[in-house]
Formats: C-alpha cells, sequence, structure tokens
C-alpha cells in the first residue's frame, strides 16, 4: 500500500516534468500522391538486371523530419506549425518517383536496398519546404543514376510553385505539385 502511494506521488510529480509526445495532434498530415500512378491492375515483369530500383534518398538536417521547414533567411530555418509530414519527406518522395515511373511505362520498377543489380535512381532530397522571403515552395533533389555497367550520372532538379500562403492547407498542395513536377523530369532523364 506504502509503495503504491509512493509510485502514485512519483509519477504526479514526473507528469509535470516529462512530456511524452505532443499533447494535441497538428492539424494537418501532408503526404505526396503521383499525378501519374499507375492504374488499378497495372503490371509489370522483368528480371533486377532490368529493373529500376528506386532508393530512398538521404536528406539534408533541415529535411529529414516529420516537420514541414520554413526558410526565413540564407542561414535560419523555422518550421510550419500545425503542419506534420505522414512520414519522412525521403520516403514519401522515392515513392512518388517509383509511381511516377511505374505510370510512365519504365518496365519493372521496385523499391528496395537489396537486389540493386539494375539501374538505382537515388540522391538526395535537399529541400521540400516552404521559402518565406518568396513564398514558394521549394523542391530539390540531387539525384543519381547507377547504371549496371558501372556508369554514373548526376543531375540536379528544382522546382518552385510561387504566390504560397503559409498556411498548411496552401502549402501541403503546393508542396505536391512542386514534388511531382521534379518527379516527372527524373522519370524523364532516367529515359
Amino acid at each position: 500500500m506504502v509503495l503504491g502511494a509512493l509510485s502514485l506521488v512519483l509519477l504526479t510529480a514526473l507528469s509535470g516534468c516529462v512530456r511524452i509526445g505532443n499533447t494535441k495532434p497538428p492539424a494537418t498530415f501532408l503526404t505526396l500522391t503521383s499525378d501519374a500512378a499507375p492504374s488499378a491492375g497495372a503490371t509489370s515483369s522483368g528480371t533486377l538486371r532490368e529493373a529500376t530500383v528506386v532508393l530512398e534518398p538521404s536528406a539534408a538536417a533541415s529535411v529529414s523530419v516529420l516537420r514541414v521547414p520554413v526558410q526565413i533567411d540564407a542561414a535560419n530555418v523555422a518550421y510550419i506549425k500545425g503542419a506534420q509530414w505522414v512520414e519522412r519527406p525521403s520516403r514519401a518522395f522515392q515513392h512518388l518517383l517509383a509511381d511516377t515511373l511505374r505510370a510512365r511505362g519504365k518496365g519493372l520498377v521496385i523499391e528496395t536496398e537489396r537486389g540493386t543489380v539494375g539501374t538505382r535512381i537515388g540522391g538526395q532530397l535537399l529541400a521540400m519546404g516552404f521559402d518565406v522571403r518568396t513564398r514558394s515552395a521549394v523542391v530539390r533533389f540531387d539525384a543519381m543514376k547507377w547504371r549496371p555497367d558501372g556508369r554514373i550520372e548526376t543531375r540536379r532538379f528544382e522546382s518552385t510553385v510561387s504566390g504560397v500562403d503559409p498556411e498548411p492547407d496552401a502549402i501541403g498542395p503546393a508542396l505536391n505539385q512542386a514534388a511531382n513536377k521534379v518527379a516527372g523530369e527524373v522519370a524523364d532523364w532516367v529515359g
């Protein structure tokens, strides 16, 4: 009985000092959806040697969190209040890129780290957020393409959507639009 009362007192005392998670969830959860997703029932086949393997890109520190970054000036980043990604932006972009490649009939497209014998597409997601200076949603991706013959190519892709209000319900669709444009350009580059 004394031990139970002591535990209750300690738990009550700690409740004011320790916070596990947010007390209030964000109002908006963002995700990316493909403008060119393959239709239901679409199929493809091939060997791993023929496949295009879409790797999850690495991400700049400001983008590797679930919060949506806001570039205040050249040296300062904040985060949008009331908005959060459903999953890591780099993972969401990987899915978007793979869906775009599939929809464009690029053969067998897989998302994995294993069996990477075919053409591999990866890189670094440098920006996926809002720039307050230009009121723009910005997606910037340094892509890498590894061919089965050992040849490596790189290219930077960027898309901005201007005139965006700094509100989650405006930034989410603008980021989705910019990410789809980048994914389409990467798909064209993959060839």
